[in-house]
């Protein structure tokens, strides 16, 4: 197929070879990676400024989406792609072959600075989903920054780089300039853009932003950094947006609320931090979704409300292909044991041909974990309906689950059903979601809504 790139791609195309440090914030549906690649090409065969080119992606992304990219295109189908990928054998022999473009998923970056020690070997690097470095602790980031000075060009790709903050930010930048504009150490950029929250002791769980801080770093960034929307650029496909009611029996109700005030009733007179919380909301996460797993990882089914639900939304489909995102193991389990006909994004090479079968249209229902899908698969040829069994607090795994079918090239109106358990903290996330806040504040916040609620009963 003959690349005909749109102006915005030409642009970015350029930025990246006339900048050697570049974080490049498009929107998922724009097609940074044929944007990226063309750009590789160039730099490689045309202009001689890179030898040897690393793209650092999520695994799905690494097996699949960079490989399946360069065949499409004509202009591309000529790069060599080697794959570090598998157990340290094949990703042995993996470096050793002679290529253009070399692609680890971000899980290896650790053993791939370990293995290539101070003969790195990479002069070009680009991290697709540049979000994924957003821990400073975080071993990859370690690993990468320690070999970050022999790299002399470095690309970060991302739709979403601070889903929750700016927190976010400081980590990625230095992958960049190695701290030139947003400081050399997070503690020093905490100090000077935020100011110290909630804490428990001496661990502070909460940051909150200075006024002025959000315009002053996007000011520092701005020289390197290039940010592009959907919206501004592409006639996207009309979203539809349901919330889909699902409602409790009393029986259910009852048994919610029981367990409910179980996790929470503990916890009226103790303070409320991050990891607590996460907890407390995992678990009525779960039991919203009609089962729990117990104290011994067994599970205790609650309702089949969403079950129910989800069978009535799929009549409704009338056969079209239905993307299902579900949270938990036991979700899965019992949305396979109710619906026979029900497919999961596997691994690997057979993940691939999920992904063909899906866009061949071959595939009724396709379940899949959004953490899985959340970055690179382009599955808008497969169907247009999505529904999300749970939710998720993560407003990028939510934001890019949605852009598998709601992107560039997609045919028809994308239909987005959410199934929201009444009375439940379904309804909370769901308004975290919408107001575009979800997060650790808003988890927190609504555990300690509950709590209050709870008391009150």
């Amino acid at each position: 197929m003959k690349f005909q790139p749109h102006k915005y791609q030409d642009y970015a195309i350029q930025r990246i070879l006339d900048t050697p440090t570049l974080g490049l914030f498009l929107e998922m549906g724009l097609g940074k990676t044929a944007i990226t690649l063309t750009a590789i090409d160039d730099l490689l065969y045309d202009r001689f400024e890179a030898a040897k080119i690393l793209v650092i992606a999520p695994l799905r992304v690494a097996e699949d989406t960079w490989s399946r990219e360069s065949a499409k295109w004509d202009h591309l189908k000529h790069l060599r792609i080697s794959k570090i990928l598998g157990d340290k054998k094949r990703r042995e022999q993996a470096l050793k072959v002679k290529a253009d473009l070399y692609i680890i998923n971000r899980e290896n970056v650790e053993w791939l600075v370990s293995e290539t020690g101070n003969d790195w070997p990479f002069d070009t690097v680009i991290i697709d989903e540049l979000s994924s470095f957003k821990s400073p602790s975080a071993k990859r980031f370690r690993a990468l920054r320690r070999v970050r000075p022999m790299i002399s060009r470095i690309v970060g790709l991302t739709g979403t780089p601070s889903p929750n903050g700016l927190l976010d930010l400081w980590s990625q930048m230095y992958l960049l300039d190695q701290g030139e504009r947003l400081g050399k150490t997070i503690t020093g950029y905490r100090e000077r853009y935020f100011t110290a929250g909630a804490r428990s002791g001496y661990v502070v769980y909460d940051w909150k932003q200075k006024k002025e801080s959000e315009e002053a770093v996007f000011e520092k960034i701005s020289d390197i950094c290039v940010s592009m929307k959907s919206v501004d650029w592409l006639a996207m496909p009309e979203r539809i947006d349901r919330v889909v009611p699902v409602k409790l029996t009393e029986d259910a109700k009852a048994k919610y609320r029981q367990l409910e005030r179980d996790l929470l009733l503990p916890m009226i007179d103790a303070d409320i931090v991050a990891n607590t919380a996460a907890v407390l909301s995992n678990k009525l996460l779960q039991m919203a979704n009609g089962a729990v797993y117990d104290e011994n990882k067994g599970v205790r089914e609650i309702h089949d409300a969403k079950l129910d639900t989800l069978e009535d939304v799929l009549e409704g489909a009338n056969g079209h292909p239905v993307l299902l995102f579900y949270s938990y193991k036991h979700d899965l389990d019992r949305i396979r044991m109710r619906f026979k006909h029900c497919r999961t994004l596997r691994k690997g090479a057979e993940g691939s041909k999920d992904i063909a079968d899906w866009n061949a249209g071959k595939i009724q229902l396709l379940a899949v974990h959004p953490a899985s899908a959340g970055h690179g698969l382009n599955l808008q040829d497969g169907g247009s309906t999505i529904v999300w069994f749970g939710l998720t607090w993560s407003l990028e795994l939510y934001q890019q689950a949605n852009a598998r079918l709601h992107r560039q090239g997609q045919k028809h109106s994308v239909i987005i059903h959410h199934l929201i358990a009444e009375g439940t903290i379904d309804e909370d996330v769901m308004e975290a979601l919408q107001a575009k806040a979800a997060g650790q504040d808003a988890l927190m916040t609504a555990v300690k809504a509950r709590i209050e609620k709870v008391r009150a009963a």
